[in-house]
Order: C-alpha cells, then structure tokens, then sequence
C-alpha cells in the first residue's frame, strides 16, 4: 500500500481530475465526487484485493465494488484510470458522444473496472447483495463493496434490500453511504429528514460502524481494514461515513449548489490552484 503522503498525492491528482473533466464539457456532478475522492483513493489503492490489468466482469476470486450513486462517476473514472484499468487519457473524453465514459456509469461500451449500470438511485444495494451471494455460492471468500448518498436512503428499495441482506446472513459485504448531508435540491434535512441512520441499520440487523471524517485519508484507511474484521460474522456491515461534499475546493465545500453544475474557467482555475500539487494531468 502506497504511504499516507502519497496517497494523500493521488487525491491531489483525482481532485484535479474530477473539475478538468466536469469543465471541458460544462457538464457532471464535482460536489458529491469531491466528497468521496479520499473513500475511492484508500480502496482502489490501499483495500480493494483487485487485478486491473485482468478485469473481467466475474471478479472471481477477488474483491468486487460496485458504485450504486452513479452520478458521482467522474471520482470513479479517475480512479479507475489510474489504478491502471485504462489509459489515463481516456478521461478527455468524459460525457462525449461515443465515450465509454458516461455520465453515469453503463456497462455497454464494456469500460473495464464497471459491473453496473448506475445512476436510478436505491438499486446498487440489491445488484451488491446479488454479487456477494453469488460469491458465497461459489465458495468465493472475497468481499463486496458498494457506496451510496445518503439522499439515496430515500428510496424504498434501499430499505427492501437492507432487510433481505441481514435477513439472509450477507456477511460479505461491506456498503458505505456517503453522509454529506446535501442532495440536488438542498439539504437532506430540508428535502426529507432520515433520522439516526445508525438507529435505523442497527433495527434491520446490520453490524454498524461510523466515521466522523471521510476526507481524512487514514481515517477512511482504518475503517475500511476495521470493516473487514467485521465481515463473515453473521451481518452485512454498514460505514456511515461523514463528508463535506466539494472537499477539497474551497468554494464548493458544504454546498448543495455544485451537486450537478460545473466550475466556469476563473473557478476551475482557483480549484486547480487549491489542489497544485499532482502526478501529471491527462
């Protein structure tokens, strides 16, 4: 696993990606990819048992993630890139006509690193929880991931699927809702209050672990090692996960404003400025 500082340097470099490719076609969701680049960089890189070079859509016999909050896609390509799945280069094409990069994750145009078409909200909980079945069928001891929004837990699919994953002993399976507390029109709490989410994956029988700071690097490291430690217990297990949607960036930070809307040139510019420091931009 790379060092704290370096990977501290690819979130750097992710960040830059995320409102370089949201920029060039003035179109895409930064704030919500922002939030999750420290959760996307400590798995492909430090957690996730995975063989890039060698995707296939099975993933058998190793560690499978699949992204259920589609919309956040640019975080998920730059990782993906570069963690070796395609030619970091290919970024340039985001949200194009004929891309393989979309935007919002499809399985069609065969990008190597997607298991899922994604993006209707409250399915990705079902698709993982079919995936870690299928694992355990196949005597498969690897591990699913899946992240979510927390405006996701609005849809009653997510609740459906919390219930049948604890009801049927899903114990290797470790999901995440990103806690950022903003969805498109404003915050969670105006749009509609969910509560103690805690209380409520507590009461539908999953093993729950909170993270108060997902931006911080070696936090998102240790839990997601903690989580693992949880797995095959008998319980799904659940990382509610706080963030700051635009972290990073500092006139996006904590605003529901740039869930969907892209950074003009003076702004793209000021964000690459806060975030200088990066391996080399496609």
């Amino acid at each position: 696993m790379p060092s704290i500082s370096e990977l501290e340097k690819i979130c750097c470099q992710v960040r830059r990606d995320i409102v370089r490719m949201v920029h060039a076609v003035n179109s895409g969701h930064p704030g919500g990819s922002l939030g999750c680049t420290e959760y996307f960089t400590a798995l492909y890189f430090g957690i996730l048992k995975h063989s890039p070079s060698k995707f296939n859509m099975d993933g058998t016999n190793e560690d499978v993630f699949l992204l259920s909050n589609g919309h956040i896609s640019p975080v998920f390509y730059s990782v993906l890139a570069r963690s070796g799945y395609f030619n970091v280069a290919e970024l340039a094409t985001f949200r194009k006509l004929n891309s393989r990069l979309q935007g919002h994750p499809t399985t069609h145009e065969g990008l190597p690193g997607v298991r899922m078409s994604s993006g209707s909200l409250g399915q990705g909980m079902s698709v993982a929880i079919g995936a870690a079945l299928s694992k355990k069928l196949n005597k498969d001891n690897s591990i699913v991931y899946s992240l979510h929004g927390d405006g996701e837990l609005q849809e009653g699919q997510i609740w459906e699927a919390a219930m049948y994953a604890s009801g049927k002993r899903v114990d290797n399976l470790i999901s995440t809702v990103d806690v950022n507390g903003q969805q498109i029109d404003g915050s969670t709490n105006q749009v509609l209050p969910m509560g103690d989410l805690k209380a409520k994956f507590d009461a539908f029988g999953w093993d729950v672990l909170s993270l108060n700071n997902g931006n911080n690097i070696a936090e998102v490291i240790d839990m997601l090692k903690l989580a693992k430690t949880h797995t095959g217990k008998g319980k799904p297990v659940m990382i509610l996960m706080k963030t700051e949607m635009g972290n990073g960036i500092d006139f996006m930070m904590g605003s529901h404003k740039w869930h969907g809307i892209a950074p003009n040139n003076e702004q793209l510019a000021q964000a690459l400025s806060q975030n200088a420091e990066h391996k080399g931009d496609y």
